[in-house]
């Protein structure tokens, strides 16, 4: 059960980590902006296992006609975390490559960027990103909580030892909070 959370921590090699550090950075950050630490940090452990589970039910369907390649890496919650993005966001369209493409294409695009990443699974990247569209479009409702669950528990411990961390950007969980804390 534990290689539900712990397949995101897996690379094989420098180049793959250096991929998942700059999709880590890039996706990641610009969502706990938009959501708060705490549910971030929940939403993260709940992806990884919604699409590790998702990949292990397609994976038995899918290996039967193509090889398939085991989930490792940060990719596919990043995917997940990009779709919730897009179809949260309020843009209609975006530039990728010099050329005007619709925001929800964006995530399908960049999944088809990822298909040459070295050590990458394109079915587990493809199950993250299914994961966070579901999540966007309100089929996951229950890993939703009220901004004062996260109010609470940015009081309680792992998220108080985070905020004392020097050079850690920590984010509130209420938006009052946050925007308070980018506006200082």
């Amino acid at each position: 059960v534990h290689r539900l959370v712990t397949y995101i921590f897996v690379y094989e090699d420098l180049i793959s980590l250096t991929c998942g550090a700059v999709i880590i950075w890039y996706f990641a950050g610009s969502f706990e902006k938009n959501v708060g630490t705490v549910k971030h940090c929940i939403l993260t452990v709940a992806f990884a296992v919604l699409s590790g589970l998702l990949y292990l039910l397609l994976e038995t369907v899918v290996s039967r006609v193509l090889e398939v390649e085991d989930a490792k890496g940060f990719m596919p919650v990043a995917f997940a975390t990009l779709g919730v993005s897009t179809t949260h966001s309020r843009m209609k369209r975006t530039l990728v490559v010099g050329v005007r493409v619709p925001v929800v294409l964006v995530p399908w695009f960049m999944l088809c960027v990822a298909w040459f990443i070295p050590h990458s699974s394109l079915l587990s990247n493809l199950c993250g990103l299914l994961v966070g569209e579901a999540y966007g479009l309100g089929y996951c409702f229950c890993l939703d909580f009220p901004e004062s669950v996260g109010s609470k528990l940015d009081r309680v411990f792992p998220f108080t030892l985070l905020k004392r961390i020097p050079g850690l950007k920590y984010i509130p969980g209420s938006l009052a909070e946050r925007r308070a804390f980018e506006s200082s």
